[in-house]
């Protein structure tokens, strides 16, 4: 089972993003920001790090810069509401995906399958 780390501070959206992603077969962890991430992507395995870019304490690309050093197989994709932002996140970890907000859960959804490459992305294909 393909695992998610999930880092985003706004509460809704991480049990709405978390909620729509274990219905379509992830386990998903989840944390409210950045600084909680760092020591379970240290200490466990995630194939996928979900991560707002704007968030206190650590950012979502200092996030993923971090992950990259310590699990540089985990891939990562980033979420944001902010267009500047995104052109700074793809400098910075240029193989990451970044989803802009708003977006629809089968968006989401459709980007986790298509990388890695499960039944439903197929399915859509």
């Amino acid at each position: 089972m393909v695992r998610i780390l999930l880092a985003e501070d706004d509460d809704a959206m991480r049990q709405y993003l978390s909620r729509a992603l274990e219905k379509s077969g992830y386990e998903v962890v989840a944390v409210d920001r950045g600084t909680a991430a760092v020591p379970l992507i240290e200490s466990d395995r995630f194939d996928l790090l979900l991560t707002d870019i704007v968030m206190p304490e650590m950012d979502g690309i200092e996030l993923a810069q971090h992950a990259a050093s310590v699990a540089p197989e985990m891939r990562v994709m980033f979420i944001t509401g902010f267009a500047a932002v995104t052109l700074k996140a793809g400098k910075a970890v240029p193989q990451a995906k970044v989803l802009s907000k708003p977006f629809h859960l089968r968006d989401l959804v459709f980007e986790v399958d298509r990388m890695f490459d499960t039944t439903a992305a197929s399915e859509l294909s």
